[in-house]
């Protein structure tokens, strides 16, 4: 995750940083992500149509902006009273991050918003408080899910959550309970000789099932550190345990990956992974015989941190899920960071925090950007590597002639998502955020159905300038007080 967004593990928010909303603006804010929705839905609107059909509400003076982008077309509302509005729960933000394609494209996806859930700060389940949920996934034969904490063994041990959405009780309301949400159980990770991690030795990220002919075990990744002496870094690394949470292996991870050099990997000679910007996505196949992990942003020999004018070239790497071998690598470019931050010399970053595999070389991206004093922007891509150059084996990409990564946008503080059950007849996709174990903050699980076909739906080339017009729509909805505090 970025380093800056106060996530659980000892990122916390700036001191005297803070969200406040009224149930008035949250209210206010959902309605309006809805009749987006609902004007976008159809899919085929052009962006000037959409204009014309958002109109003021509640004196809040909503307008469109749009600008274009190499790849994409951004879509943003503005709401124009004291503050820019980031709604409350991520399921208002997304119910209104829908697509709207132009009549180029001949092929089309959207996502339809079916409700959330909210789970209170500081639920305890297990003996373990409930919170820092950094990545999820479903198991559609036992109809139940897993959710990985971010908890650096400093709350409780490193763990898992195994639990069962009803999605017939996510409700399109700023207040839906969490009656749709059961906790079935928790499961401590282990290391290597079957003890708990002690604290801070360990910063469990992201979390998949896996299928074998024995059993299902799971595979999660650990971030790694870049922090302190050198002594005390840790490589990153991408892991398979049992169901209760016993080691089984390690996968291959490259040692190019691994820290080595001054912490803030400045130095001339420096290499691998920065802090906090390591692996945050997991992703396996269809058929389960590739596993996938990235980087949040460049290792440092391939090139910078995200900035508010640059893109960062992040590593997505491929395994054989059989043999933990690396088969492949492709670079992916994380957006420049979306907000300038108050006061501009504060921190802020934009990273890839989560992918998920819908087959064919295609995958769901997850981008989150965080710029103090403002608060977050999190943008949802469709991506694929045909076409991407293959990278695996070359310790350093800098200076080297290569294609990315196509992408192109599709749709707060979202960490995980997996592919959810049928509902309604339709494929649904689950995200799941991070509250930071912080109480200004929640833990949602938001649904969304999938109208059209993923694999089908234009996914334009990076040089491609045609396509511009064609985007895919997206609403960010932020919350963030005039005066810097979130």
């Amino acid at each position: 995750m970025p380093s800056g967004s106060g996530r659980g593990g000892g990122r916390r928010l700036p001191a005297g940083l803070h969200r406040t909303r009224s149930p008035g603006q949250l209210r206010a804010g959902d309605e309006a992500a809805q009749r987006l929705e609902g004007v976008a839905g159809a899919g085929t609107a052009v962006l000037g149509g959409m204009q014309q059909a958002i109109q003021s509400h509640n004196g809040m003076g909503a307008r469109f902006t749009a600008r274009s982008c190499r790849r994409q077309t951004l879509v943003r509302l503005k709401l124009t009273e004291n503050f820019s509005m980031r709604i409350h729960p991520f399921a208002s933000a997304c119910a209104a991050a829908i697509l709207a394609l132009a009549s180029t494209v001949a092929s089309s996806a959207s996502l339809s918003y079916l409700g959330q859930q909210v789970v209170a700060n500081n639920a305890v389940y297990g003996g373990t408080t409930i919170g820092g949920l950094s990545g999820i996934d479903f198991d559609a034969a036992s109809v139940r899910y897993v959710a990985i904490s971010d908890d650096r063994s400093q709350i409780n041990p490193a763990r898992f959550y195994s639990l069962q959405l009803d999605l017939s009780q996510f409700a399109r309301s700023n207040t839906p309970g969490s009656a749709g949400v059961q906790f079935t159980g928790v499961t401590t990770l282990l290391t290597r000789d079957g003890s708990p991690f002690a604290a801070n030795g360990v910063d469990p990220e992201s979390i998949r099932l896996r299928q074998t002919a024995s059993g299902t075990t799971v595979l999660w990744t650990n971030e790694g550190l870049r922090s302190g002496s050198a002594a005390s870094y840790q490589t990153p690394t991408l892991r398979e345990a049992t169901l209760s949470g016993a080691y089984v292996r390690d996968f291959a991870v490259p040692s190019y990956y691994f820290p080595v050099g001054s912490a803030a990997g400045t130095t001339s000679g420096d290499s691998g992974i920065r802090n906090n910007l390591a692996f945050e996505s997991l992703t396996l196949s269809p058929d389960g015989s590739t596993t996938y992990i990235a980087t949040e942003n460049a290792l440092v020999q391939d090139g910078s941190r995200t900035t508010l004018t640059a893109p960062s070239p992040s590593r997505v790497a491929a395994f054989d899920t059989a043999t933990g071998a690396l088969s492949a690598e492709y670079i992916y470019n994380v957006d420049p960071i979306a907000q300038t931050p108050v006061p501009a010399t504060a921190s802020a970053d934009r990273g890839l925090v989560e992918m998920l595999s819908l087959g064919q070389g295609r995958f769901i991206a997850v981008e989150r950007s965080f710029a103090t004093g403002v608060g977050f922007d999190i943008r949802v891509y469709l991506t694929e590597i045909g076409g991407a150059t293959n990278v695996a084996g070359l310790s350093s990409v800098a200076g080297t002639e290569i294609t990315a990564m196509a992408k192109t946008l599709l749709l707060d503080n979202i960490e995980g998502v997996t592919l959810g059950p049928v509902a309604n007849g339709k494929q649904t996709l689950i995200f799941v955020s991070d509250n930071n174990f912080n109480n200004t903050e929640l833990t949602q699980f938001v649904a969304f159905t999938v109208d059209g076909n993923l694999l089908t739906a234009a996914v334009p080339e990076p040089q491609s300038g045609a396509l511009l017009a064609a985007g895919l729509g997206l609403v960010v909805l932020r919350l963030a007080r005039r005066n810097g505090q979130r």
